[in-house]
């Protein structure tokens, strides 16, 4: 490393090989999961920074080509969550999940003036909500259907109580979907003690002062609760409709 850019060369390819390799024996010696997927995203990521990184200049000077690079983390982001849910079709329901969160806050970030809009800025803005409310939407929806599934005789004990289904379905999924906001609660109540997030290093490398860089990371801190806040809500409401994850959801009644 150098003024604290990663050299690119013979030394990161052994090391990214050897973290790899040791991810994929320790999952795989500790009967954690399949050390198959290990390899497979530390794969995907190596292709999917290269082409990225061919390509931002490209993207950067041009405002259609950010807003369609924009759209296009979207669409996979939501394809990525309907697929961890439930089915590729469940890719439109978790779509309007996660518009629900990144949409009004990233559009109260740039009316406010906060960030600018412009394509160095938006660009990773937009990535930190949306890939934080990617995740949030995978792990409510995951364990808001694994309790369902788990307490379905809870379920039907609701219903025949006189609970409607949506109310029947909340009452099991909705406490447990809330621990999907764990994480992100944590790097914020952590930060500066525990970590130093990406928005503030690189901030803070790319010339401002420390002051300026805290203020941009507490801003996407607090943006990122507000948006997966919203997604993991509506991620439960859909979920009670019997609108999203409905094929890993047994309840023939539906």
């Amino acid at each position: 490393m150098n003024n604290g850019i990663i050299a690119v060369g013979p030394t990161l390819a052994v090391v990214l090989v050897l973290l790899t390799t040791t991810a994929a024996m320790i999952v795989w010696l500790g009967r954690l999961t399949a050390w198959r997927p290990i390899l497979t995203a530390a794969v995907r990521a190596t292709v999917q920074l290269a082409a990225v990184s061919l390509l931002i200049v490209a993207v950067l000077r041009s405002g259609w080509l950010t807003a369609a690079f924009v759209l296009m983390m979207f669409a996979v982001a939501s394809l990525t969550c309907g697929r961890r849910i439930g089915t590729w079709r469940d890719g439109m329901w978790t779509a309007i999940a996660l518009a629900a969160g990144v949409a009004p806050v990233l559009g109260l970030l740039t009316a406010s003036g906060l960030i600018p809009l412009s394509p160095i800025a938006m660009v990773p803005v937009a990535g930190i909500l949306i890939g934080g409310a990617m995740t949030a939407t995978s792990l409510a929806g995951r364990r808001a259907l694994d309790e369902l599934r788990t307490r379905h005789g809870e379920y039907e004990a609701a219903l025949a109580l006189g609970f409607l289904p949506r109310d029947a379905a909340l009452l099991i999924s909705r406490p447990t979907a809330g621990q999907a906001l764990v994480p992100a609660l944590d790097q914020t109540r952590t930060v500066g003690l525990v970590t130093l997030p990406g928005a503030f290093v690189g901030v803070l490398l790319g010339g401002a002062t420390p002051i300026q860089a805290g203020a941009t990371q507490l801003v996407v801190l607090i943006a990122l609760l507000a948006v997966e806040s919203a997604a993991v809500l509506l991620t439960v409401e859909l979920i009670a409709a019997g609108k999203l994850g409905s094929a890993n959801w047994p309840d023939p009644g539906r």
